[in-house]
């Protein structure tokens, strides 16, 4: 069963189009983000799944009902922003309740609720506390406390973790998950930062100017792309455009940086026509030269700790590779063999 069904939704702004007609079905109980760069219209969708804003033309639709110009606080749905707008005068159990004395929840069942909610974020202890007293990852464990209270159908997130320094992201990332999980809650999670949606999606939707550009899970995003542009913005790759000059049974050649690639074939090109393809950094082997491979010499390396970059110079232009960091004592200048297998090759597009 679909919680949330989008279907050919576009959004128009003094005749702009921010969202262009996308259709797409988010399940009952999965964590699904929106990924994609600033401006391509990832807010404005789930703004429109919210309520707070409605759809130029198509339909919202929630546990099969349809939401169009159905008001926010009508809708099954709660949102947690990145500016958390939390109560700053309220503790931290009047915060996560204020939503249950709205709706003269009794107080039984609210103060059960409330314990819970503050068991599931890890907060117990912390009633009293008032919320300005508390870090800035306390503070969105407040947040998501207060949204989840209510047990709305699906629990909307906008960049939530943003303004978090990068350890505490990864902490919360992993709360973030795990209580999603332990409530089998829908959410959707939008967010630019492609190590977010990746560590913690069951899908993920990149948008790219207003158009869905691929859905799918973190891993075929990453490991069959079927654009240039989720190509790239779903970890790094080399986009290499050349052409293909043999086709045998099994295996096809293709020309490009001056250097031969060998992919597996498919049936839809031919010899001469010209393709792009995508080959991530840590699909390229690095070994010493003289070995099996193309020899290119090492234009520079950047060391990360676990993995290093390399850029190699290839006759016609330069490409990426990765591998562990203990390579590092390459040198800027020497000779690598550089090698790949025909399943890294990843076609994107194909021309005449």
């Amino acid at each position: 069963m679909d919680d949330v069904v989008l279907d050919a939704v576009e959004k128009r702004f003094g005749g702009v189009s921010v969202v262009n007609g996308i259709n797409l079905a988010i399940r009952k109980g999965e964590f699904f983000s929106l990924l994609g760069p600033s401006g391509c219209g990832k807010t404005t969708t789930l703004r429109m799944i919210a309520g707070l804003e409605g759809p130029s033309s198509g339909t919202v639709s929630i546990r099969g009902e349809r939401m169009n110009g159905v008001p926010i606080n009508k809708r099954p749905t709660n949102l947690v922003f990145q500016k958390l707008a939390l109560f700053p005068h309220l503790s931290v159990w009047d915060n996560v309740a204020f939503g249950l004395k709205l709706k003269k929840v009794p107080e039984a069942e609210l103060r059960a609720r409330v314990g819970e909610m503050l068991d599931l974020v890890r907060l117990s202890g912390f009633e009293k506390r008032s919320v300005t007293s508390l870090s800035g990852g306390q503070q969105q464990r407040v947040a998501i406390a207060r949204a989840i209270v209510n047990k709305p159908a699906v629990l909307l997130l906008d960049e939530p973790l943003g303004a978090l320094d990068l350890k505490l992201q990864t902490h919360l990332q992993e709360e973030l998950r795990r209580i999603q999980r332990e409530l089998g809650m829908t959410f959707v999670y939008v967010t630019h930062n492609q190590t977010e949606a990746m560590a913690m999606s069951d899908r993920v939707g990149v948008m790219n100017a207003g158009n869905l550009e691929q859905i799918g899970t973190p891993a075929d995003l990453y490991l069959r792309p079927r654009t240039e542009f989720v190509a790239g913005f779903v970890g790094q790759t080399n986009l290499i455009s050349g052409r293909i000059v043999a086709i045998d049974e099994q295996h096809m050649t293709i020309d490009a940086l001056g250097l031969s690639f060998v992919a597996r074939r498919r049936d839809d090109v031919t010899v001469g026509q010209a393709i792009t393809f995508s080959l991530r950094p840590e699909q390229v082997r690095i070994s010493a030269a003289g070995t099996a491979g193309a020899q290119m010499p090492l234009l520079d390396a950047t060391f990360f700790g676990a993995t290093a970059t390399y850029r190699l110079q290839a006759p016609g232009g330069v490409l990426t590779a990765q591998a562990h960091g203990e390579l590092q004592t390459m040198t800027a200048g020497a000779v690598v063999s550089a090698s790949w297998l025909p399943e890294a090759i990843v076609i994107l597009k194909a021309g005449t």
